[in-house]
């Protein structure tokens, strides 16, 4: 799927400037100018430029591309407070949700904004014969899939495995890769993605 971020309808508005200020200060720390970082991710410079102002929530693609450019885990870009030690609890209305450019797929992230992490889980959404195509993660992403209602099929370049409501998958995701609900329901999945510890 290529999104250009053209017609995208964010669900959670207040993460655009926390996007937009790590996205300028992690540009800015690679010393890549805005047209740089768009032909590595493939997103325009103009639609870097209005992420960076906080005049654009990207959709979760846009946001997939970016963190792939720069080579770092999502989490990276929608990181908003210091870390905290010790006990957390993230009640439901400090969850953010993100959606796809249809509106047919979305993530919600299920741990803190507080620094990027080597792990993540995401509780995944998809609507009644939605798709989400996803391009290649960096290098040794792992993504491992549990379906809680529903089901679906998941792509991993090119090869489908059906999996119903109980059923789990590992993959790596560093190849082309995609969701889709062949259910008559919703369909609510859970992800694990885990990302390579960097080298050093």
């Amino acid at each position: 799927m290529t999104d250009d971020g053209k017609g995208t309808e964010p669900a959670s508005p207040d993460l655009a400037p926390v996007v937009g200020a790590n996205l300028r200060r992690l540009r800015g720390e690679r010393g890549l100018s805005l047209e740089a970082l768009g032909k590595r991710s493939g997103v325009s410079r103009a639609m870097l430029g209005q992420i960076e102002l906080g005049q654009s929530a990207p959709t979760i693609n846009v946001l997939w591309k970016i963190a792939k450019a720069l080579d770092l885990p999502f989490s990276a870009l929608l990181s908003a407070h210091a870390p905290t030690a010790g006990t957390r609890v993230i009640e439901a209305r400090q969850t953010k949700r993100l959606t796809s450019h249809d509106g047919t797929f979305s993530s919600r992230a299920l741990f803190p904004y507080d620094e990027p992490r080597r792990v993540e889980f995401y509780e995944l959404e998809l609507k009644q014969d939605g798709a989400e195509e996803a391009q290649a993660h960096a290098a040794g992403t792992r993504e491992n899939l549990t379906v809680t209602r529903g089901d679906v099929v998941i792509v991993v370049d090119g090869v489908e495995h059906a999996l119903s409501a109980g059923d789990s998958i590992l993959f790596d995701a560093d190849v082309p890769h995609a969701y889709r609900n062949t259910g008559a329901v919703d369909a609510l999945l859970y992800l694990v993605m885990t990302y390579v510890a960097p080298q050093g």
